[in-house]
């Protein structure tokens, strides 16, 4: 069984759902049915974009949880719509700002905000995504919400064309669009989102992937040689290696006596005797020793 993560380099005007189409067509000839992305890329947006494959989807929601990291550029002076380079431009304001005003602006954004979403996003109200509600019209009102920005930093001016070049590290859940707007917005201007750019997620680099082109035009051979192991997604956890009789009593249910302490993490990443991914476990007391209790495990000890 094929179970695993392909790091894609998404390409420009395709959504994550197309990049999982493609991927899933490749694929579906050796078996694989599950696969899923761990975060959306909008079309404008390009970069690390990591597909699970079988039993890896298992674990695709720690990535949804991750920290991100883009390079985005932000257009000075011109508001769009939409808050990025499709819409159209309604209000237009100074753009000619110099390195220390930037920079004391993009100083305000650092730490934990309240940041409200842009209504042309996949957010639901009644049941409905913001963005079909935007462009019928209607009025859209979103909630602000606390966001954490880890990092800002100026990479590059260009003042002939208006942009700077952002390094945005963040939390979850984090619109650099609504960043875009809101650093117009505390220069006393206006702007929107030119280009983004995913460099990093969950512990996985822009560097590591390969582009969609090669992984739709490789072999087989080649793509399982590319293709990285589930627990590369949870590589951050602490392991606890098992025996073999441990392994089956953990996978049929049982609790399993270790010597591990739930201080040291609510989760544990749990191989077998072979050194295969069991899944994940966290840590009980019963009658005041140490046992793990399964959360979510692998249907196969194989992996790619």
């Amino acid at each position: 069984m094929i179970s695993g993560v392909a790091l894609i380099d998404k390409p420009l005007d395709l959504t994550s759902f197309g990049v999982v189409a493609r991927i899933k067509r490749v694929y579906k000839p050796e078996g694989v049915i599950r696969v899923g992305h761990t975060g959306t890329l909008d079309p404008l947006a390009t970069g690390l974009l990591p597909i699970c494959l079988g039993e890896a989807t298992k674990f695709a929601q720690r990535m949804l949880d991750a920290d991100k990291g883009y390079l985005a550029t932000v257009k000075l002076g011109e508001a769009t719509e939409s808050g990025d380079r499709e819409g159209e431009v309604i209000a237009r304001g100074r753009a000619d700002f110099s390195l220390g005003e930037i920079n004391l602006a993009l100083q305000k954004f650092l730490g934990t905000i309240q940041q409200t979403p842009p209504k042309f996003s996949a957010l639901k109200i009644d049941g409905r995504p913001a963005y079909a509600l935007a462009r019928e019209g209607k009025v859209v009102e979103l909630a602000a919400r606390s966001v954490t920005i880890h990092k800002l930093s100026l990479v590059a001016h260009r003042p002939e064309t208006r942009e700077l070049d952002l390094e945005v590290t963040c939390s979850k859940g984090t619109y650099i669009r609504s960043l875009a707007i809101d650093i117009g917005e505390a220069l006393g201007t206006f702007a929107h989102l030119a280009a983004l750019r995913r460099t990093t997620t969950g512990g996985f680099d822009l560097s590591q992937t390969r582009t969609l082109d090669d992984w739709m035009s490789a072999s087989p051979d080649e793509r399982r040689a590319w293709l990285l192991p589930a627990d590369s997604l949870i590589q951050d956890l602490p392991r606890i290696d098992l025996d073999a009789q441990q392994s089956i009593d953990l996978r049929n249910g049982k609790l399993v006596a270790v010597n591990a302490s739930a201080e040291v993490a609510p989760q544990f990443r749990i191989y077998d005797e072979s050194s295969a991914l069991v899944g994940l476990a966290e840590i009980i007391l019963v009658s005041g020793e140490p046992h793990l209790k399964s959360q979510r495990l692998m249907s196969t000890a194989q992996q790619a």
